[in-house]
Order: structure tokens, then C-alpha cells, then sequence
């Protein structure tokens, strides 16, 4: 579906992204961890348009999508929902929901987007209550099922997301990715990238780790769960036997 091949990005005269190959296969949660700096976030902008590739393909379907303008990137079926959610916050929900599917207006589809509002008041009933109040006033969970609400609005088959549960209580964070698990299940795929990594790999087909720009790492998500240099790393913990053997 989605495939990445020696991609290298940079901002300015700093090289952020380094000959980065990945592909994402349809039906799939694929998820890429890393330390703060390794180039999550620069990956996904890239993908999305928003950062333009100094070297290599990004290609959906077998249609290259390298450097596009955002736009289009969305019209061919993927969306982002960026790093610290970025509703907007002086516009009600219901009109950031209104946003997400502009282009969806354009070739007019209203039935179809009506419709689609009922799933997402279905998905999070939360944003349904609240739908004429200021997304600013919202508490953080509820901003970030905005953002997910906002980018399913505009009918990705590919859906990016770029560090859900940052900022986020466990409660809220367990019941975002039961809904990313949903979305899933009823033939959505996902590229995610997170900060917490074991939950993330619990619900990952595969996951890439990043290290400094580069892929080190490809397995499933189980493997790397298991792998003690991830679990070391990326969970704050050794397994038992290297402990005993200290």
C-alpha cells in the first residue's frame, strides 16, 4: 500500500531522515518508535507533504506521491493527525469535524459526510454532546478524539498518526487505542508513531524502530516487545537474565 524507499529529508542544512525504507501493507498497524530526535515526526510529514524529500519515492498504490502538495496527498487517501492535535481551537467541534472534510464538500458528497458525522459522534458520543462547543475548551483527550475525528472525516484508507497519547491520562490513553483497534478491525490502516512504545506494539502488525534518522530495527510488533534492546531502550527496563547476569 504505502511504500517509503531511501527517503532523506532535512531541515535547512540538518539531515533529519537518512535513506529511510518502510512500507506499510494494506489492513495493517504498522508503528515506528524512537527516542525523541530520531525523525518520527519528520517521517510522517514527509509522507503527508508537509516536508519535502531531498532524496527518494513515496509511493501509495504504485502512485508516487513524492513531494506533493498536502492537499492532493489527502485526495488520494491519507491523513495525519499531527502532534499536539492542532484543532482549531476558536471553532466549534462540529465545524473542525466540517473542516476535515473539505475537500469531500468540493466534489459533493453531503450525504455521504452527514453520515460520516454520525460514525464519528458514534466513535467518541463525547464530541456529539459538545459538537457547538469550542474545541479550545476541550479537555486533552477529548482534543485529541477531535483530531482523530477530524482526520477520519476526510475517508482516509490510510490514516497517520503522530503521538496520540501524548500528554494523556492511562485511562484515556487505553481507550484511544481501543478505538484505533476498532478502526482497525473494520479494514483501516494505520502508520502510527508513539511515544509509548509497549502500547503501541501491542497493537501493532509490525513496528520499525529509529534511531538518529535511520531504521535499525524492522519485526512484528511481539518480536520487538520481546527484543531486550527495545525493551531496555524504549521501556525503561532490562529483562531478568541480563540483571542476573549483572
Amino acid at each position: 500500500m504505502l511504500k517509503l524507499e531511501n527517503i532523506s529529508a532535512f531541515y535547512g542544512s540538518v539531515q533529519a531522515l537518512q535513506d529511510v525504507s518502510i512500507d506499510v501493507r494494506e489492513d495493517e498497524i504498522v508503528t515506528i518508535i524512537g527516542a525523541n530526535g530520531a525523525g518520527k515526526t519528520t517521517l510522517l510529514k514527509t509522507i503527508s507533504g508537509l516536508l519535502p524529500a531531498k532524496k527518494g519515492t513515496v509511493s501509495l498504490d504504485g502512485g508516487n506521491l513524492t513531494n506533493l502538495a498536502s492537499n492532493k496527498i489527502v485526495s488520494l487517501g491519507i491523513s495525519l493527525v499531527p502532534e499536539g492535535r492542532q484543532i482549531f481551537p476558536s471553532l466549534s467541534v462540529f465545524e473542525n469535524l466540517q473542516l476535515g472534510a473539505y475537500l469531500r464538500f468540493r466534489r459533493r458528497e453531503r450525504k455521504k459526510i452527514q453520515e460520516d458525522l454520525e460514525f464519528i459522534f458514534d466513535l467518541f458520543p463525547v464530541l456529539n454532546e459538545r459538537k457547538i462547543q469550542r474545541a479550545g475548551t476541550l479537555s486533552g483527550g477529548e482534543q485529541q478524539m477531535l483530531a482523530i475525528g477530524r482526520a477520519l472525516m476526510s475517508k482516509p484508507k490510510l490514516l497517520l498518526l503522530d503521538e496520540p497519547s501524548m500528554g494523556l491520562a492511562p485511562k484515556v490513553i487505553r481507550s484511544i487505542f481501543e478505538v484505533l483497534k476498532s478502526l482497525h478491525e473494520n479494514g483501516l490502516t494505520i502508520l502510527l508513531v508513539e511515544q509509548d512504545a509497549k502500547i503501541a506494539l501491542s497493537i501493532a502488525d509490525r513496528g520499525y524502530v529509529l534511531q538518529t534518522g535511520r531504521i535499525v530495527l524492522e519485526d512484528k510488533g511481539k518480536n520487538l516487545i520481546d527484543n531486550e534492546e527495545v525493551r531496555a531502550i524504549y521501556f525503561g527496563k532490562r529483562t531478568r537474565r541480563r540483571v542476573a547476569e549483572e
